[in-house]
Order: C-alpha cells, then structure tokens, then sequence
C-alpha cells in the first residue's frame, strides 16, 4: 500500500504548521496546559507518534508521572485543577464533536479561568493538534523516533 513519506509532503507545508506552533508557544497559554492539550488529542485521536511527542515534552518540562498516566481517565482523576478540566472538557468536545454545535454549557467555564483572547488561543491549539493528528496518522509517522529539543541553556549544562 502505497502512503505518502516525509520528502513527499508539499515544500512548506510542515513549515506553514510550525508557524503556527510557535504562535501558540509564544501565547499567554502555560506550555504545559498547551502540552496537555496535545496529548490528550493525541490519545483521542490514537495518534502513537503524537502521544510519544508530546509524553516527551511534558516529562522535559516537569509534568508528573501521576498525571501523565491519569490524563487518558482524567475525568475520574483527582490530579488535575478545575482550570485544567474546564480545559480538558473543551478539548474533548472540539477534538469528537462532529456536526454539534458548541453550547454555552462546553464554552462557559472556560470564562472563569481565561480570557477571550486565551480562549481563542486554546481553540486553535486543540484545532492545531487535531490537524496535526490527522496528518502523522494518514503519513504514518514512526513513533518513539521523536527526541525533545534542549534549549541552549540546557545544552550547555549538558556539556
């Protein structure tokens, strides 16, 4: 069966995404709140190369072991904030919801925790992870491949 490789993507296509990825890096969202985000749209989506990435980054940049394992049952899991579930709830509901429309009920709680602005910045990251996604799943990207880039500051600590 024949898929498309890495040197087969369009020339900037990748190029025009990551854009967008250091827009949302750049934003006023924590990066761990916006690694959470990809990982759990990660495992909705049963992306392996997505789930392994952003694993990854959320355990270089401190998350917890305990968290981490109980992000795919986070809604029984006394381990995340209700910022963190209000975030969660609307990454669930962006990430499956088909032709439903998205009610005050899904939008509303996300007002006590942030801004129009952030709540922006959130629906395109979970919209930009979906993406994502979709992609590594249809060019079946290779899991466990992907290594954490160190910043030069840890690089230097490193040598």
């Amino acid at each position: 069966m024949e898929r498309i490789g890495y040197n087969d993507i369009p020339k900037g296509m990748f190029e025009k995404l990551l854009e967008v990825e250091h827009f949302l890096n750049d934003s006023p969202i924590e990066m761990k709140l916006l690694e959470l985000i990809r990982l759990r749209v990660g495992q909705i989506n049963g992306c392996a190369y997505c789930v392994d990435m952003h694993h990854k980054e959320l355990v270089h940049i401190g998350e917890s072991d305990l968290r981490l394992s109980g992000l795919i049952a986070w809604e029984d899991s006394p381990f995340f904030s209700q910022k963190e579930r209000a975030v969660l709830r609307f990454t669930e509901f962006l990430t499956k919801m088909g032709n439903k429309p998205v009610t005050d009920e899904i939008i509303s709680p996300l007002f006590e925790y942030f801004d129009k602005n952030e709540v922006s910045y959130l629906t395109l990251a979970i919209s930009q992870i979906n993406t994502w996604t979709r992609l590594m799943k249809t060019f079946k990207f290779t899991p466990g491949k992907y290594e954490v880039k160190k910043t030069e500051l840890e690089s230097e600590r490193i040598s």
